[in-house]
């Protein structure tokens, strides 16, 4: 008897147990399904409970008097206290000295000497003779274009500033890569420093610092130094474990580990982090001046403030110019590390340095340091006159298409107008309550939480209306580069010949600081809304274009074949085979898309743009530090309720946990 009830038993108890993870598969398969059911019943609870209107001002919290009264402490003490005098004073006076000298140091090199060490004793020895005459030529453009010396002012800010940020970033990296508390602890920091615009810390920094060089120099650092930092901890923490463990078999240290397994196994992501801290810098560099950085930057600022698209013009493409080089430059480095005989390298860098050497001291002894009056063009006025007959005969009256200034206008009029109006005529717990769905639906519930927690910080900061102005701007920007980013990389990816095509048009647009965007559009366009769409959709593309035609390429070619093999058409593989295999390249490039528009929101408000970026510049602007700081942060805010909601985390499969 009791061996005949055994299999009865274990039947049962085999359909008891397999219970529960059917449940959770069905739950897991319908997740959509309640998570919309789900919503509906929100929104219905919600207007019969809350009713409708804009954030509640009780739920609100006025920062205005204490941001006062720290600005106000700020300029009383600023001469007077030990902070100020015994610490942040003597880092004002160290940045200043260390600009000066390296200015002074580039001044007595000569155009000769200067560019023959970019050339020589650089980009020969770590890129190769291609990437050298690459730099004299990049070098001799800046001089042709009479913006020597403001290259020479740039150019030694960027060397101190780049300095600075490698330092910091490299100790946070180093601090977070060994440590995994301290990880944790950084990593909100450093999103913070990445996602916090510009012109919001700029106020802080001068209310400390005031205008000038110094905080110039220290508001570049704080901009560039994140990624070095996550780049150095990512360079650690992926470092093989197997080296590690065996340099600690061989009874070395933790020091020792360091300096002999972790750092030499991270010198790529170390350099990645150089390169990229660099390429922040200089796009810091027009921004920058709006507080005394001067140079090339201020050249750009000046142009834009009297609406001449030649002279930023001139001054723009040397900025982009020292951008391609040094990022070529950094890059070489990264691939060809180790590559080279020690004996060769050490021969190559003395002949390049005496060749440097000889061409600095011919230059002094000729009297030639600095780059001749005469060789100049002066670019300003053809490209003066070349967007005059734009404006004249693109900005309106083109028959049939019209121009471009009516084309903003219906941008404005058909798609920012109504997608404003709608955010703002929603119920603020339906805005809520559509970010948690949208992030639940991708992500996990800590996602939507995060991204209901980073909305609802916003209303109570008082600038509701204001970030809904700003998100409708963000997704119609979005939605057009996604449309033309998508669109090309694709095409791109499935053409050789294009893709060689657009890549030194991408490098152009992805090294161009922001403000230089703003010319042409504003030019083109007008003042208002949809010429900074237009700015941040220019801004964002080159990302966009890049990681679709990456994620397109990388495509597993038997798969292709596969369904070549099957009779499937070009379209039917683009369709049904490319796109669906490269999803987390597409949803990376939306990611980026938001996360760089969201960065061009407050440079927009320097041309109508208005929202939180014209309060953001209005702080700066006025002195404003409540306007400005509040402002900041809410476009913080908004940026990471964006990238919960537009890039997925992994999920733990529900049938898998049951199981």
């Amino acid at each position: 008897m009791t061996a005949t009830a055994t299999p009865a038993t274990t039947r049962g108890s085999v359909t008891a147990g397999d219970a529960r993870p059917s449940v959770l598969r069905a739950l897991a398969r319908h997740r959509r399904l309640l998570i919309g059911a789900g919503a509906v019943l929100g929104l219905v609870l919600g207007s019969v409970l809350l009713g409708g209107g804009s954030w509640p001002a009780a739920l609100a919290v006025d920062l205005s008097g204490p941001l006062e009264r720290a600005s106000d402490w700020i300029v009383d003490n600023r001469d007077g206290h030990p902070l100020f005098l015994y610490f942040l004073g003597h880092v004002s006076n160290l940045v200043v000295v260390s600009v000066r000298a390296v200015y002074l140091l580039l001044l007595a090199l000569g155009w000769a000497g200067v560019t023959a060490a970019a050339a020589a004793l650089v980009a020969w020895r770590v890129a190769g003779v291609r990437l050298a005459l690459t730099s004299v030529a990049a070098f001799a453009v800046c001089g042709l274009l009479g913006m020597w010396v403001p290259t020479m002012q740039t150019l030694a800010l960027m060397v101190v500033a780049v300095a600075a940020s490698v330092l910091l970033g490299g100790f946070l990296g180093l601090v977070a890569g060994l440590s995994d508390r301290m990880h944790r602890v950084l990593r909100p920091v450093l999103d913070t420093m990445q996602v916090l615009p510009a012109f919001a810390y700029l106020l802080p920094v001068v209310l400390v610092f005031g205008i000038g060089v110094p905080a110039a120099v220290l508001a570049t650092v704080v901009y560039a130094a994140p990624p070095m930092a996550r780049l150095t901890a990512l360079g650690l923490r992926g470092a093989d474990a197997g080296v590690v463990e065996a340099a600690t078999s061989l009874g070395a240290t933790g020091r020792q580990r360091l300096l002999t397994a972790r750092l030499p196994l991270a010198r790529k992501e170390l350099l990645l982090g150089v390169n990229q801290s660099i390429m922040m810098a200089l796009g810091m560099a027009v921004i920058a001046s709006v507080i005394g950085a001067g140079g090339l930057g201020d050249r750009v600022y000046q142009a834009l403030a009297s609406v001449d698209v030649g002279a930023a013009l001139a001054a723009g493409v040397p900025i982009v110019l020292l951008a391609v080089v040094l990022d070529r430059v950094t890059a070489a480095a990264g691939e060809r590390i180790g590559a080279a005989e020690a004996g060769r390298s050490r021969l190559g860098w003395a002949v390049a340095a005496a060749v440097t050497a000889a061409l600095a001291v011919g230059g002094r002894l000729a009297g030639r340091l600095s780059w001749p009056d005469g060789w100049t063009v002066d670019i300003a006025e053809p490209v003066n006159r070349a967007v005059d007959w734009m404006t004249a005969h693109l900005y309106s009256g083109v028959p049939v298409i019209g121009g471009t200034a009516d084309w903003a206008g219906h941008f404005t009029t058909w798609v920012l107008n109504p997608l404003r109006h709608g955010l703002q005529w929603l119920p603020w717990w339906a805005v809520l309550l559509a970010v948690g769905a949208l992030a639940l639906l991708i992500g996990t519930w800590r996602t939507a939480v995060t991204a209901v927690l980073a909305m609802a910080a916003i209303g109570v900061l008082g600038v509701w209306d204001p970030a809904l102005d700003t998100l409708s701007q963000v997704l119609a920007a979005v939605a057009v580069t996604l449309l033309l980013g998508v669109g090309l990389g694709v095409a791109a990816a499935r053409s050789s010949r294009l893709g060689r095509a657009l890549r030194p048009v991408l490098d152009v647009f992805q090294t161009m600081p922001q403000f230089v965007y703003l010319i042409p559009v504003v030019a083109l366009f007008g003042v208002g809304r949809a010429p900074a769409v237009a700015a941040a959709v220019v801004y964002a593309l080159p990302a966009v274009v890049r990681i679709t035609a990456q994620g397109v390429r990388a495509v597993n070619p038997a798969a292709l074949e596969s369904s070549r093999s099957l009779g499937a058409t070009g379209r039917q593989q683009l369709l049904q085979v490319q796109l669906p295999l490269a999803r987390p390249a597409l949803l990376l490039a939306v990611n980026q898309g938001v996360v760089l528009v969201l960065a061009v929101v407050v440079i927009g408000g320097l041309v109508g743009g208005g929202a939180l970026g014209y309060d953001a510049v209005f702080g700066l602007a006025q002195g404003d530090l409540a306007t400005g700081l509040v402002a900041g942060a809410a476009i913080v805010c908004l940026g990471l309720m964006l990238d919960r909601v537009t890039q997925p985390t992994q999920r733990r499969d529900l049938a898998g946990k049951g199981a």
